[in-house]
């Protein structure tokens, strides 16, 4: 019988995962499911690119490299988890906790020199980022909100700020020199080998990139952000929102777009602190000083200067700030700026909270306020400035009536943006950069570039374009909903799609369906006017649109985006099954270290289990896996409606318990069904003893609470005690291990 994969990831679901796996195991294993883990975390990726350097018991297998190809095949069935998209800073402290534990690994290199050095580099460059979703995102995705969820979301609304006319709050783009503004595209009417070279008029060149391989029908695309007009963009817009009394907030993706955001939000630390780099460059340069990582990483660096120079030097940063515009806060308490850490502020995540927030982040006082908020590149910004200004006409959403927003979205075979990394440079010194034919020589796409401009190249196969095209249709079919293709016809890339798009999807069939393709700001107005009506509207996108949608309608609608069904149907007949987003909760992690509470929400994962469980019964004729997949689909509807969902506040229901009611309403939706009269019977004697014992049981859960917890590692904790901690009760695991 075919093998569930269940990945192991980090921080507070790789915790959750220590307590609900053996539940998982437990109760599939009747229905002759075995279900495997596979650990993807963040220190696992790490070690497997450097098994020359670990002891015969030290070294991993690569489970990444394993999936990945996993995914190609038929028999695919993996559930994932979120995981840590590491930032350079993360990367760091990963790899330092590894050497602390004994695992000799060669440090990271900012300035790769010998070929050493370049290979070290490139190999941990693998690793960060978007390292994990491209290698396993071999289809497209199906993101929506289960009924269950959206129903208990109107029941019990989440709270929604207020918006007027008044608000200053704004979205601040570039309107030139941008990615969006400088790209070009094209498709290609027969597989190519191409290469990425710069020049020069001098007759110099380097070649960026020796071979990319792309096959007949894929769109490519390349541009470049303009260093230049990037600063004299962020320039503006700090003056600006000092003089309108703003907030100034960045929102970048820095871990996930790995190589061109973190260089913004680096030119976004330089330009906020001129002085501070003018005055004061070359110390900070002997430091190793790299503002890519953030105001933190440089004020830890500190510490190596005499007491003095140190001390001159905040004071430099303090004045700057105090003379500058409020930055809006990541923790107001702690003195975290939006500027610290670049992998604090993500974008798909910051805006729609600040959208619910009236519009407003915190500032360092711990009081919310109208914020600017800067987004560079004005690829999808439209969409986050439509949002506001319909909310500031409109009025903030109502979550009790209002519709919902599903999302089919482009992402496979490493689709468009996510795809770009290993295309995206730091330019040197200016010229040109061209995209070139290796075997007649012709040049495809060029662009003229200056020293510090960051210049990518994407590309997208026409299977997968295919493929999301048809799910798109499918999903309209099944759901009886418009659709909206949301493509700008004015933007290089989307031209191409569109032409795709009128290829694959006849006039007809749009109208029968109300299919209709709009520019991201029209599909926004469109979509939020639907939804002020309770309407739903399906959301066509391409990858890092995608992930902004399903972030932004879910925080709005439901009050978190980790309560999606997250399906991708893989290419090749198997299935993806991820457990919604929201990251992977460092904050989380903090809290249960220190006083042993853990609030992760698993309703993803349940959701996740059940659809890949149905799926499973599909593709295996299965009948006990559909039992499984219905009735914990009844277990996570009452698990919503008893509001069994992990508390924020020690002493109160956490992520462990809340694992404990879905394993008793499981049980219990198990032992009531009548369509397997075996397992009825195995799991009668369960659910009798899981209700029997329920008192006992959260007792001894809430009496683990209250105590730091030592889980041996924030980044490879010891498996031990990460199970000691998270299985603390002896009566539980005694009923769910005699399973």
């Amino acid at each position: 019988m075919p093998i569930i994969r269940y990945t192991q990831t980090d921080e507070a679901p790789a915790l959750a995962t220590a307590s609900f796996l053996p539940i998982i195991k437990a109760f599939t294993r009747p229905a002759g499911i075995e279900i495997e883990a596979r650990d993807i975390s963040l220190a696992e990726r790490i070690l497997a690119e450097f098994p020359e350097f670990l002891k015969g018991d030290q070294k991993v297998s690569n489970d990444l490299v394993f999936l990945g190809n996993l995914a190609k095949q038929p028999e695919a069935n993996i559930i994932k988890l979120p995981n840590i998209s590491a930032s350079i800073p993360q990367l760091k402290d990963a790899i330092a906790e590894l050497q602390e534990k004994g695992y000799q690994l060669p440090e990271y290199p900012d300035n790769a020199e010998t070929s050493t050095e370049i290979d070290y580099k490139a190999r941990y460059d693998r690793v960060k980022g978007s390292a994990v979703n491209p290698v396993l995102r071999e289809g497209n995705s199906d993101r929506r909100a289960p009924k269950p969820v959206k129903n208990y979301a109107r029941k019990h609304p989440h709270s929604m700020g207020p918006w007027t006319a008044e608000s200053k709050t704004c979205v601040a783009t570039m309107s030139g020199g941008d990615f969006k503004s400088n790209e070009k595209s094209l498709t290609l009417k027969e597989a190519r080998n191409l290469r990425i070279e710069w020049s020069n008029p001098s007759g110099q060149h380097k070649v960026l990139k020796p071979e990319v391989r792309i096959e007949k029908g894929a769109i490519i695309d390349a541009s470049v952000m303009e260093k230049k007009k990037l600063l004299e963009f962020l320039e503006a817009q700090i003056l600006e929102a000092r003089s309108q009394g703003l907030l100034f907030s960045v929102h970048l993706k820095a871990t996930m777009m790995k190589v061109s955001d973190p260089i913004i939000f680096g030119h976004v630390l330089r330009t906020y602190f001129k002085t501070l780099f003018n005055t004061y460059g070359a110390t900070l340069e002997k430091l190793g000083v790299n503002a890519n990582e953030g105001l933190e990483s440089l004020l830890e660096s500190l510490q190596e200067l005499p007491q003095a120079e140190a001390r001159e030097i905040q004071d430099t940063i303090t004045k700057t700030m105090e003379e500058g515009p409020s930055l809006a806060m990541v923790n107001s308490d702690r003195g975290i700026t939006n500027l610290h850490v670049p992998s604090d502020v993500i974008i798909d995540a910051s805006m729609p909270a600040m959208i619910r927030n009236s519009g407003q982040m915190w500032n360092a006082k711990g009081k919310s306020q109208d914020t600017m908020a800067v987004i560079p590149d004005s690829s999808y910004a439209g969409i986050y400035d439509a949002t506001i200004q319909f909310c500031k006409k409109y009025g903030a959403l109502d979550p009790q009536t209002m519709g919902s927003v599903p999302n089919v979205g482009l992402m496979a075979q490493k689709a468009e943006e996510y795809g770009s990394h290993d295309k995206t440079f730091e330019i040197a010194q200016a010229g040109s950069v061209q995209v070139i034919d290796n075997a007649s020589g012709e040049v495809l796409l060029t662009h003229k570039v200056a020293a510090g401009d960051i210049w990518r190249m994407c590309s997208v196969t026409d299977a997968a374009v295919q493929d999301w095209i048809q799910l798109a249709v499918r999903r309209a079919e099944e759901s009886d909903t418009p659709a909206v293709f949301w493509l700008d016809a004015h933007r290089a890339h989307d031209r191409e799609l569109i032409a795709k798009v009128d290829a694959y999807l006849p006039e007809t069939v749009r109208k029968k369906l109300d299919i209709r393709i709009l520019s991201p700001e029209e599909a926004t107005w469109y979509t939020l006017g639907r939804i002020r009506e309770g309407k739903d509207t399906i959301s066509v996108t391409g990858n890092v649109l995608r992930d902004y949608l399903t972030d932004l309608f879910p925080i709005l609608e439901v009050g978190t985006s980790a309560k999606m069904l997250s399906i991708v149907p893989l290419m090749q007949g198997g299935g993806l099954f991820e457990t919604g987003a929201g990251g992977s909760a460092p904050k989380h992690v903090q809290q249960f270290v220190e006083e042993g509470h853990l609030r992760w929400d698993s309703l993803g994962e349940f959701m996740a289990l059940a659809v890949s469980l149905e799926h499973f019964s599909r593709k295996y004729n299965n009948s006990k896996a559909r039992i499984l997949s219905e009735t914990l689909d009844v277990a996570t509807e009452k698990f919503l409606e008893e509001n069994k969902s992990p508390s924020r506040k020690v002493g109160e229901l956490d992520t462990r318990g809340s694992h404990f009611y879905l394993a008793l309403y499981w049980a219990q939706a198990l032992a009531r069904q009548t369509g397997d009269t075996e397992l009825q019977h195995h799991f009668q004697a369960t659910a009798q003893a899981l209700t029997a014992a329920a008192e006992e049981i959260s007792a001894e859960l809430l009496n683990a609470q209250g105590k730091p917890q030592d889980i041996g590692g924030y980044y490879l904790p010891d498996s031990q005690k990460r199970e000691a901690a998270m299985r603390p009760s002896p009566t539980l695991n005694q009923i769910i291990d005699q399973l």
